[in-house]
């Protein structure tokens, strides 16, 4: 049986995902990611990780669609014991997601809906569903955003959902303290990544308005997140539950 422990990082395939995979491997942590539709890229991620000498294996996800989730927790039953000798895993990385961008008087319900799933169903489902694979005494880190905090308009719909994300964090750490799980969401402000289309990655009028906003005076990286949550997957962390750690380099504070 394997005695590395293993995460399973949502989204792992670029961006913030593909940072908190690479510095969970650098802290000797065997890393299961998924991706949507990026195949390539998943298995360039797995193979960094490899490089690193750690296990790495990439399965596709629609983070966003229940009804797929138990044909997936049977892959990562299968995955688990083929390429890690184990039957369970130690860290869930709630990751995946997508941007949306519009006015609350102009939010349709499709976009809402879609959002919905991506941003709350789904991890609320998907984390439920990996119950029986999380090992007792685990960590789930849950993603969220500084706008939470932080009211931007044309983020209502989005924002709102993570805000559901932070109050469902204390109930899990609440209800699965009993298994020694410790539950967590990391707040990351504004990131120059490909998310919502490079929205803040190639716009440098916002950029520079993030910036004049921010205490630390840039605007975040990717590998300004993936070492939080790699921290929280470490003994080092093993008293934190129930927390919001955000992100922002202190970004309009």
């Amino acid at each position: 049986m394997s005695t590395t422990n293993i995460a399973l990082v949502t989204g792992g395939s670029r961006g913030l995902g593909k940072s908190m995979a690479l510095h969970l491997a650098q802290k000797g942590i065997d890393v299961l990611l998924t991706y949507h539709t990026q195949r390539a890229e998943a298995e360039s991620v797995v193979a960094e990780i490899t490089a690193l000498g750690q296990r790495a294996a990439a399965l596709q996800l629609d983070a966003s669609r229940v009804p797929g989730f138990a044909a997936f927790f049977a892959q990562v039953s299968r995955t688990l014991a083929e390429t890690f000798g184990t039957d369970k895993f130690d860290f869930l990385i709630n990751n995946a997601g997508t941007g949306l961008y519009a006015p609350f008087a102009e939010t349709t319900e499709a976009q809402f809906d879609e959002a919905m799933n991506i941003h709350f169903k789904g991890p609320f489902f998907l984390t439920q569903q990996a119950l029986p694979l999380l090992r007792d005494g685990g960590r789930i880190i849950n993603i969220s955003s500084g706008l939470t905090r932080i009211t931007n308009p044309n983020s209502s719909a989005y924002a709102s959902m993570k805000g559901a994300m932070e109050v469902l964090t204390r109930y899990q750490a609440k209800e699965l303290g009993a298994r020694g799980i410790a539950v967590n969401i990391v707040a990351p402000g504004a990131i120059a990544t490909d998310f919502g289309g490079g929205r803040v990655r190639d716009n440098q009028e916002l950029q520079n308005h993030i910036v004049s906003l921010t205490a630390l005076g840039r605007v975040g990286l990717p590998d300004d997140i993936g070492p939080v949550v790699a921290f929280l997957c470490t003994d080092a962390a093993r008293w934190i539950t129930a927390q919001r750690l955000e992100a922002s380099g202190g970004q309009a504070i």
